[in-house]
């Protein structure tokens, strides 16, 4: 993302996460968009994960003994931020919570100061545009010092959040791939300009699966829907992913590349129903794997897990708690090094099943950053769940300061919070 101007800042507070944020650092260089980590290895002081390099240099020492001096990279602005933060405060800075147009903006507002929330989505449809949402934004952000992530799934066709006066009505994705890669982008920089208007920071957009011809709209998360740009074409996808992350960063609103590792060879909805919902051909050489990796070379600083299961990955468990998917696949194989979010963790079916303290904790130990949930009430359980297991594990620990750094550094590039 290109930085933008940042907030102003106010004076260091203890008490407040916002004030902590919004003091910013010391006037040390930052180094990275977020920190470069594997996602599960680091074993630094937390919450500064593991540097992916350092850099020698030889001096001629008075008897002629060449002698080598390793330095360490200066911390992430990110990753100084965290420093200043509780452990409470860095936890809730993992959670993304979500709004119905029936719920209280003002109620949630004083949730996400008092549990210090990372991030909010606009869920269940609303339909009084840029200005209505404009006001919305405000209040929410009030509640976090200006810091807030605020998301919406603003794809197109049936799945845009946000319509009224001011809103585009955006065609779906298989419409959109009709018509060129560079309009595309010059569409969704003026989509996303509307989005930014709103107050909306992050586009939890575009979809990157690929269905299968033969399956067409028996795949009901993606077909059904016609989400996919290009049917059946991977290298097509390809293109209209990045071209959409480049119109969404033109505009300085985040792209989010989802469904990893793909959500196009299922036929059940993750969303509604257990059933379907096992791919079994996906593996790490996948050629349905090219638009994820489009879309992280076009500069997407975002991906969403699926809560889908790909047992030539991971036999036992679900994506978004699968080290081998986030950490091997994702942040290994494919060199991801920013923000990991699930897809809905709150109300979705596929998860039912799990504890929903355990649905944070097994996500971020798997090497995740942002649990989104549906439901704003069950913040606190999963606030109380990183604790516990934080208390007991140094390594987690370790990873949940890592995962709030790279947020942090996400952050920071959106302008958001300011180290300088």
């Amino acid at each position: 993302m290109r930085a933008r101007t940042a907030r102003p800042l106010r004076a260091l507070g203890v008490a407040s996460l916002a004030a902590l944020l919004a003091a910013g650092c010391d006037t040390a260089t930052r180094t990275s968009s977020a920190p470069t980590t594997s996602g599960v290895s680091s074993t630094s002081t937390p919450p500064t994960t593991s540097p992916t390099s350092a850099s020698a240099s030889s001096s001629t020492s008075t008897s002629s003994t060449p002698s080598s001096t390793t330095t360490t990279p200066a911390p992430s602005c990110g990753q100084r931020l965290a420093s200043k933060l509780t452990p409470a405060q860095r936890a809730g800075q993992l959670l993304m919570v979500g709004l119905q147009p029936t719920g209280s903006s003002s109620r949630l507002a004083a949730q996400v100061k008092s549990q210090h929330l990372g991030g909010v989505i606009y869920l269940g449809g609303w339909s009084g545009g840029t200005a209505s949402m404009a006001r919305i934004s405000a209040r929410l952000q009030q509640g976090a010092g200006g810091s807030l992530l605020i998301a919406a799934d603003q794809e197109g066709g049936q799945v845009q959040q946000l319509k009224g006066p001011g809103f585009t009505r955006m065609p779906s994705a298989r419409t959109q791939g009709q018509g060129g890669p560079r309009t595309e982008e010059a569409n969704v920089a003026a989509w996303s300009r509307e989005l930014a208007k709103a107050g909306v920071t992050i586009n939890l957009a575009p979809v990157a699966d690929t269905v299968p011809t033969s399956l067409g709209a028996a795949n009901q998360p993606i077909g059904r829907y016609r989400r996919d740009f290009v049917p059946g074409s991977s290298q097509g996808n390809a293109t209209y992913v990045a071209a959409f992350v480049r119109g969404s960063r033109a505009a300085d609103v985040i792209p989010t590349v989802k469904h990893f590792p793909g959500l196009g060879r299922v036929t059940g909805n993750t969303d509604v129903t257990t059933a379907g919902t096992t791919d079994a051909t996906t593996d790490a050489g996948d050629s349905y794997l090219a638009p994820f990796t489009a879309g992280i070379k076009a500069g997407a600083p975002v991906v969403m897990v699926s809560s889908a299961r790909y047992p030539r990955l991971d036999p036992d468990n679900r994506a978004m708690f699968s080290r081998g998917v986030i950490s091997g696949l994702l942040r290994g194989k494919l060199g991801f090094d920013g923000v990991v979010i699930t897809d809905d963790v709150g109300a979705a079916k596929a998860v039912a099943a799990v504890p929903v303290g355990d649905r944070a904790t097994r996500f971020l130990a798997a090497g995740g950053d942002i649990v989104l949930t549906a439901r704003a009430d069950q913040a606190g359980t999963m606030l109380k769940a990183i604790a516990r297991k934080r208390a007991a594990s140094p390594a987690f620990a370790t990873q949940v300061d890592a995962a709030a750094a790279r947020v942090l550094d996400l952050k920071a590039d959106s302008g958001l919070v300011s180290c300088d």
